[in-house]
């Protein structure tokens, strides 16, 4: 039954003795003031270093570029290979290299991988296998785990689905034609970048003045229904005073000569009832709401 074979070299030892940051540390202190046949000796070591994988600082050294006019330039087109190449780059012109020893071979297919990695996130076996030009899965999966434990990638080997699914890669080095491409790209994520927060821009002051234009609109309504909350306690309040008038009215009686309750439907008939203002009232805020922004 196929599984998912989970790797991470954390959960083992480290790889090697040395830590790879100061194996690499050491070797391009060396590199400065070798030259001649140590320097060539000193270039197979970091071919074969199972913790270099970056060359690019030795590449920029005057002494590692002056092997582009010797006799040995098969050791500069070499360290060109491991810093940018691939293993398929390399079966296809040997003679322009040296000749690999296994470690080298396994050192540059690992390196393989991880270019392969950097551009997808998930790699056919099938894939895998043509490019490191190998015929067995089993020892590409063997490869894999080795590059693995040594810290080189990070993933899952998913053997249903015949795939290797990246987490995580080492970062080889740029070419120099490769600087202007990167820069463009870059210039081009700084503009696409400013277009989107400018779009932001706008939508945040539309917000704004929406927001502040709901407030001014409860703001108005509220001050309206004050205003007819104090219509309508004005007016209870004056009919209170003219029901005490009239019942002061039909205590005195007839007296007066005016008779109390024909008073008292003439004083109902000279005033705007509480329900009248309350509409009335409504009917303001109604077509002042309506002349209000949303």
């Amino acid at each position: 039954m196929a599984t998912n074979i989970v790797m991470n070299p954390e959960t083992f030892g480290e790889s090697s003795a040395v830590p790879p940051q100061s194996s690499h540390n050491q070797f391009t202190i060396l590199a400065k003031k070798c030259k001649g046949k140590a320097l060539i000796e000193l270039v197979k070591q970091v071919l074969e270093s199972p913790g270099v994988h970056v060359f690019g600082e030795l590449l920029s050294m005057p002494n590692i570029k002056e092997l582009e006019n010797t006799q040995d330039k098969k050791y500069l087109n070499t360290l060109n290979l491991f810093a940018y190449g691939t293993y398929k780059d390399y079966t296809k012109n040997p003679s322009n290299f040296l000749e690999l020893s296994p470690v080298m071979k396994k050192k540059l297919q690992h390196l393989t991988i991880v270019a392969m990695a950097i551009k997808s996130k998930c790699i056919p076996y099938l894939q895998l296998l043509s490019e490191l030009e190998m015929t067995n899965v089993r020892a590409l999966e063997d490869l894999i785990i080795e590059a693995i434990y040594a810290d080189i990638i990070h993933g899952k080997l998913d053997q249903k689905n015949k795939q290797l699914e990246i987490d995580f890669a080492l970062g080889r080095d740029i070419r120099p034609d490769d600087i202007q491409h990167i820069s463009e790209t870059l210039q081009e994520w700084c503009k696409s970048c400013e277009t989107v927060l400018g779009c932001i821009e706008v939508q945040i002051n539309k917000a704004n003045t929406d927001k502040a234009n709901r407030l001014a609109h409860q703001k108005n309504i509220e001050m309206e229904i004050i205003h007819v909350r104090k219509n309508l306690r004005t007016m209870q309040d004056q009919d209170d005073i003219m029901q005490t008038d009239s019942r002061e009215q039909m205590q005195a009686g007839p007296s007066s000569g005016i008779d109390p309750r024909k008073r008292s439907l003439k004083s109902k008939q000279g005033r705007p009832s509480v329900l009248g203002a309350l509409k009335q009232s409504t009917t303001s805020t109604t077509s002042k709401s309506e002349k209000l922004p949303f």
